[in-house]
């Protein structure tokens, strides 16, 4: 049995404790870490030795949401829990995205994290917990972390900043922020806000820092107490003879970072592949050559990405001759097809993305299940991302977790510009017909052009841009609208959203171990530069939404009534609501707070509905007349149904002016009348006249 060993961090008044030896003691690492009464788990097991022929780091990271840590049965048939849900690939994604960089260069060796939730308290969020616990569960293992990683999540709430909040808190706020970094700086952020200034954004990550410190020194104490000794990394052998290989290509090299278009520069690197093998052979003959293929590509990798890097920062080149701010040509098109709600398509250099909107009812939602309350989400971003995309074939398969991340990043960008009281379920589907940097926030642009091409009443464009840095020491450039290769060889994918007014959504990932705040504040504004320059051309195809929704969109229509009258609407066994839709047509939502919503494009059956809605809930008012039908015959009067369920008396002196021997005389069961309400006693007996109706005819005449 392990020794138990705990450290526990205050933070603002929030205890977070480290735990290992307790669980998992076969694994390379694992802790648990608690705060309040939420418990995550996490657990690594690292490979003995290198995959065989690999060049990347084989991290993989599962993330699940045991739906018994919050007293829960999962739904569904087999009653247990089945694939990740998207909340448990984002955090999947939040968990390795700041992990990635702190390896070492050269580690190569399988590695799984694997982490759970074990309780949830619905105060204490959990994702943050398996952020810090899987790094943590790296610390005390024999896995070569060079740095821990924390994380925290800031808001903004009433004007304050706040740490860690709970989810009740985190809807009232204007920021929402998580950050995860080392001692030293910050290495990942994902961020919405609702059109917060940059300003802002620097003091929340300022903020998320100086906490980050205090958790990262708790895991170090943890793994000096407790952790196994470091793997070794060898650094590959030095191989003298392949460079001068690869270096006598380097003006091919040079020549082609200098080829503005993507496919020609493809195509001129497949010719340096081809020509460094048919060196090779010459140089060391095909045996030998075999062998030391795996060193050559490494070899040529490296040469690129110093060549690229050097351009950047001594010459200030780009590949595509572009200035170190210039966004890439941009052309926009709204109303691209013609049978959608909305549709736009949102073009910058060889990045393009369609934007398809769709507008349903409140049925139409997607139902949240999770460990936190069930509800209800209105608005939708798919994204999609074919091979055709950027010139490959491969197997189409369901969206990916690069798919599902990128489309919630731009899902958050956008949301914030949607007003509350909007009606309609939203669908946004960006369809990425070409890629080369930044696809994301096309997706952006795309979505909020087709939002206002089909009406949805936002409340400013969104716009979103991509930015990059080269960094060697203190020499360090930012670049504006990144291309793919400037991400490939960079050392931050910075994207920012937003309108005119402030920051909708922000995510940082970086390649190296931490930038610097004065980094971020440079760089966030020189992309509102680029923000509002890629604005400027999206109003160019169109400024406002469109006065009116899509002829083919459906029309909601809501009304309020008494939530007592529901039942009234819906009458016995559902049998005057089907009255309703089959004679008008409509769909019908009713609501038990009183809200009716009535769905379909066509105006005037939207109007019939609402007559027959208010009919069954209209109460009898004094003074008003109505045409009813006479119901039953007394001796002393005439029951007449003038609502639907509701029906009053019109006593025999009421009928006429003049005296009247039977009620026979003047009316008989199922003759129409017209009457007027004289009465409503407090018992809600309703009282009627025929006679006033005639008198008030009279008068007319």
């Amino acid at each position: 049995m392990q020794k138990i060993e705990i450290v526990a961090c205050e933070l603002n008044g929030q205890s977070i404790a480290f735990e290992t030896g307790a669980l998992a003691g076969q694994a390379s690492g694992a802790v648990v870490v608690r705060s309040g009464d939420s418990v995550v788990f996490a657990a690594v097991v690292a490979s003995k030795e290198p995959r065989e022929g690999c060049d990347f780091l084989p991290l993989t990271v599962d993330y699940s949401e045991k739906t018994y840590a919050a007293g829960k049965i999962p739904g569904g048939f087999f009653k247990r829990e089945g694939r990740p849900t998207t909340k448990e690939i984002l955090t999947c994604r939040l968990i390795d995205r700041p992990l990635r960089p702190m390896f070492p260069e050269h580690y190569h060796n399988d590695l799984q994290l694997v982490s759970y939730v074990l309780s949830y308290d619905k105060v204490n969020q959990v994702d943050i917990l398996a952020m810090n616990a899987a790094s943590c569960a790296l610390m005390v293992s024999e896995v070569p972390l060079v740095e821990a990683i924390a994380a925290v999540r800031v808001c903004k709430i009433d004007g304050k900043l706040v740490l860690n909040p709970s989810p009740e808190q985190v809807e009232t706020s204007t920021i929402e922020m998580i950050v995860a970094g080392t001692s030293e700086a910050i290495t990942m952020v994902e961020c919405g806000s609702s059109e917060v200034s940059e300003d802002e954004l620097i003091e929340a990550l300022g903020f998320a820092h100086e906490n980050i410190k205090k958790l990262a020194a708790s895991q170090k104490e943890l793994a000096a107490k407790a952790g196994k000794p470091k793997t070794v990394v060898p650094e590959p052998a030095p191989e003298p003879e392949v460079e001068e290989v690869v270096k006598s290509l380097i003006g091919d090299i040079k020549d082609t970072l200098s080829t503005p278009e993507k496919i020609e520069r493809v195509e001129k690197f497949r010719q340096i592949d081809q020509k460094l093998d048919e060196q090779m052979i010459a140089r060391f003959g095909e045996d030998v050559a075999g062998e030391k293929h795996e060193a050559a590509k490494r070899i040529l990798e490296a040469t690129i990405y110093t060549e690229m890097r050097r351009m950047i920062l001594e010459d200030t080149h780009r590949i595509d001759n572009r200035g170190l701010c210039d966004v890439r040509p941009i052309s926009c098109a709204v109303g691209f097809l013609p049978r959608t709600h909305g549709s736009a398509l949102f073009n910058r250099g060889q990045t393009q993305s369609l934007g398809i909107i769709t507008l349903g009812a409140s049925r139409d939602s997607q139902i949240i299940d999770g460990l936190d309350d069930e509800y209800k989400k209105r608005f939708l971003l798919h994204y999609n991302f074919p091979p055709f995309s950027v010139g490959e074939s491969k197997p189409m398969r369901g969206p990916g977790r690069r798919e599902i991340g990128h489309g919630a990043l731009a899902e958050r960008a956008l949301r914030h510009v949607i007003p509350d009281d909007f009606p309609y379920t939203i669908r946004m589907v960006s369809e990425i017909m070409s890629s080369n940097g930044s696809s994301s926030m096309a997706s952006v642009c795309s979505g909020s052009l087709a939002m206002m091409d089909a009406g949805v009443p936002i409340k400013a464009p969104v716009a979103g841009i991509a930015m990059g840095l080269i960094k060697e020491g203190e020499n360090y450039k930012v670049l504006s609208d990144i291309l793919g290769d400037e991400d490939h060889f960079g050392d931050m994918d910075f994207k920012v959203a937003g309108t005119e007014h402030g920051v909708t959504a922000l995510q940082m990932d970086i390649k190296i171990t931490g930038v610097t705040l004065e980094i971020m504040r440079n760089a966030l504004q020189q992309a509102k530069e680029g923000r509002l320059h890629i604005l400027g051309k999206m109003n160019e195809a169109i400024q406002t939404p469109r006065p009116e929704l899509s002829a083919y969109a459906p029309r909601i229509v809501t009304i309020e009534i008494d939530p007592e009258k529901i039942r009234n609407v819906i009458g016995p066994g559902g049998k005057m609501i089907r009255k309703i839709t089959e004679e008008t047509g409509v769909e019908i939502e009713a609501n038990d707070d009183g809200r009716i919503l009535i769905i379909s494009p066509d105006a005037a059956a939207n109007e019939k509905a609402v007559f027959m809605i208010r009919q069954v809930t209209e109460d009898a008012e004094v003074g008003k007349v109505y045409v009813g039908k006479v119901k039953r015959i007394m001796n002393f009067g005439a029951f007449v149904e003038i609502l639907p369920g509701i029906e009053g008396m019109v006593h025999i002196s009421q009928l006429e002016h003049r005296r009247v021997n039977k009620v026979e005389d003047v009316v008989n069961i199922g003759d129409e009348v017209t009457v007027k309400v004289i009465e409503v006693d407090s018992q809600g007996r309703v009282n009627l006249s025929r006679k006033a109706c005639m008198e008030q005819q009279g008068e007319q005449s």
